[in-house]
């Protein structure tokens, strides 16, 4: 290409993003009960940090609670708290894809379906649950009930192919399995994580990720189960460890410190 060719550079939204937080429809303002009950909480949340700019992420999951999505309301309110501009609030909205842009459901499906989730079978679940409820891509069931998305890796691998329903897990799942648990949650019935605490709604937990106490049953275990510690189990078994580090090979990281 020569020097003297144009280059054309076209800015705006990608065809594949998510969702415009700015669109036709979008809340843009709170109704005065709604500010005071919204304000209440936000001090909470901007005491625990020494300057107020630092709180904008559970500020953000605070209004996404209160809208089901971060919505003009939402962001504007941030920016009104924190004493923020629109546009730094919004850079962080968008860049973070645990805020979602568009209404979502009162159930968050997300497929992982990165590598080994994948090829153990998160591609195909994947794409069994969009037919299933008859979406052609990421999106919300017509009753509301139930949002699909696919997702990033969530540290679960041991157990693939994991869903993860309101940021729960759901491990070693089928397409059926997939498909029982969304029928379920449509159906009021609810759906049982593997471990970790019960179910509750996205916005609930919009809430409780915005720093406000869970109190569900079981919220607060770490449970660990035999995939995470078989390496560990063989290694021992077979009195494997790691070799030792050659002499000089470690830097000096001060005495008492390994």
């Amino acid at each position: 290409m020569s020097g003297s060719e144009p280059v054309f550079l076209e800015f705006g939204q990608l065809p594949d993003e998510p969702g415009a937080i700015v669109r036709p429809g979008a809340r843009e303002s709170y109704p005065d009960d709604v500010l005071e009950r919204l304000h209440a909480d936000a001090d909470r949340i901007v005491a625990r940090y020494p300057e107020s700019r630092s709180a904008l992420l559970p500020m953000l999951h605070l209004v996404q609670a209160e809208d089901g999505h971060i919505t003009p309301a939402g962001v504007e309110f941030c920016a009104d708290v924190l004493g923020l501009r629109p546009a730094e609030v919004m850079g962080v909205a968008t860049f973070y894809s645990m805020y979602r842009r568009t209404p979502t459901g009162d159930y968050l499906v997300g497929v992982c379906t990165n590598t080994l989730c994948a090829v153990m079978g998160g591609d195909e679940i994947y794409a069994r649950l969009l037919d299933h409820l008859g979406l052609d891509g990421p999106g919300t069931t017509d009753d509301g009930t139930v949002t699909v998305q696919n997702i990033e890796c969530n540290a679960a691998c041991d157990y693939a192919p994991v869903l993860m329903i309101n940021w729960e897990f759901f491990d070693d799942q089928t397409p059926e399995s997939a498909l029982r648990a969304v029928d379920d949650l449509r159906a009021g019935r609810g759906a049982t994580p593997t471990r970790g605490a019960p179910l509750c709604t996205f916005r609930q937990t919009s809430r409780i990720l915005a720093g406000f106490p869970d109190t569900r049953p079981g919220a607060n275990d770490s449970p660990v189960g035999g995939a995470t510690l078989a390496g560990l189990r063989t290694a021992r078994a077979q009195g494997m460890r790691a070799p030792e580090p050659e002499a000089g090979s470690r830097p000096d990281l001060g005495e008492g410190r390994d």
